[in-house]
């Protein structure tokens, strides 16, 4: 294949997210005024439940079998890497650029999770029907095991997005709405408390109301002011109280993980593999026999909506990005650089030294998709998650536009490579 021809090949998904993305903001636009805040609100709720959830299901139940987890077995890893590397990477352009807080979840969400389903899905099999690529000559055979390789990726990303980037957008939000409260020890007397209150509120306020206080008020004062050492009259139980935070934690952090994974899109993600992998559930609503044909038929209708909603809703929230946004352009450049240079690199690494050791099958496919998902542009499911939680809409907006522009480039680039890598 050309560079012409491979442009071609690379660059047509982008711009048909492109394209339908520009009906999106035509839509959110004053112009038409269609797609108003609480319509994306609503549709992001609709993907998030409904279209979502059908799409990883329909295509983890139909395309994963017991024989495809033995041999793929690397590909979860691969996408563990993916979302490790970038997300190690992310942390450091944090700390180094210092943006902020309430910018730094989205900002790792955007560096760890690329678009692993939706632009594999119709990259791959593009790549499989063009003469002269370096997979075969029988492009129905090529094309066939690309989709399953695809289905797989996007699954399995599903699965890592709805779970970490889910998370790691969710604590974000409550950082933003809920702030923590402190924890003091205070004396009995709600005098003293008072007082102390009032001393928080500057020496003003204290000087108003001195007179007021009372005399042991007062004295707790005087002697904090000295830095007496005196012992709080309700501090007996301090340990009891230190157990009872360690108690509270673990049980948050374990209906953290309880919610996080019965979020519907990883509940159907677990759902789908159970039928894939388990026979004669497979053989119910799986195949031109089965008689729950119609089940899967139907979700899979369903599913078929997930990718142009998405679509619409990245095109309706990047109005909101051509206003003015709170974020650095060095932050978009350093998320620019992470996605599209130094992961790729990381990928070449990773996807080599596999194959060296003999974790990988010879199947040069196999490797293109493992290393391409090292090379996509960031999860359109971000800007899902920030509509859904409110949180950064217009920074989103803006981190998008930029980033698909410029994979409109860097996919064909880098799947020149890979593939000059292969043949």
């Amino acid at each position: 294949m050309g560079f012409l021809a491979l442009l071609l090949v690379a660059s047509m998904p982008v711009v048909q997210v492109l394209l339908i993305g520009v009906v999106g903001a035509f839509l959110a636009s004053g112009y038409s005024n269609i797609l108003t805040s609480s319509a994306l609100s609503d549709m992001n709720k609709v993907v998030f439940t409904v279209f979502t959830p059908s799409l990883m299901f329909a295509s983890l139940a139909r395309t994963v079998t017991f024989s495809d987890v033995i041999s793929w077995w690397f590909m979860p890893i691969n996408i563990g890497i993916t979302f490790m590397a970038g997300g190690t990477l992310g942390w450091i352009a944090c700390r180094i650029l210092k943006p902020p807080q309430h910018f730094r979840g989205m900002i790792i969400a955007f560096c760890s999770a690329g678009n692993l389903g939706n632009l594999l899905l119709i990259v791959v099999p593009a790549v499989c029907d063009e003469d002269g690529n370096p997979f075969g000559k029988d492009s129905s055979h090529c094309r066939s095991l690309g989709l399953s390789y695809s289905s797989l990726s996007m699954a399995l990303g599903g699965l890592y997005i709805w779970t970490h980037t889910y998370s790691l957008m969710k604590k974000k939000r409550d950082q933003m709405y809920h702030q923590p409260n402190s924890t003091q020890c205070l004396d009995d007397s709600d005098e003293e408390h008072h007082a102390k209150k009032f001393k928080a509120n500057g020496e003003a306020a204290y000087a108003d109301e001195e007179a007021t206080l009372p005399v042991s008020a007062k004295l707790a004062q005087h002697n904090e002011e000295n830095q007496m050492e005196a012992p709080l009259l309700s501090c007996e139980s301090k340990v009891a109280k230190k157990c009872s935070w360690t108690t509270t934690n673990l049980k948050d952090t374990i209906h953290h993980v309880v919610e996080e994974l019965m979020a519907p899109p990883t509940l159907s993600a677990i759902l789908g593999f159970v039928f894939g992998l388990v026979p004669w559930l497979k053989s119910l609503v799986i195949g031109d026999g089965a008689p729950l044909r119609v089940i899967q038929d139907s979700i899979q209708l369903m599913g078929n909506g997930t990718i142009p909603c998405v679509t619409l809703i990245l095109g309706g929230n990047l109005i909101k990005g051509l206003r003015k946004s709170e974020l650095k352009r060095t932050v978009i450049i350093a998320i620019v650089c992470i996605r599209y240079v130094i992961l790729p690199l990381v990928g070449i690494a990773v996807v080599h030294g596999a194959y060296w050791v003999g974790f990988l099958p010879h199947d040069p496919l196999y490797r293109y998709v493992l290393m391409m998902q090292f090379a996509l542009p960031p999860a359109m499911t971000i800007g899902t998650m920030a509509q859904l939680f409110d949180v950064a809409q217009e920074e989103c907006s803006v981190i998008f536009l930029w980033t698909y522009l410029v994979a409109s480039i860097s996919l064909t680039t880098w799947s020149t490579i890979f593939m000059s890598i292969l043949s």
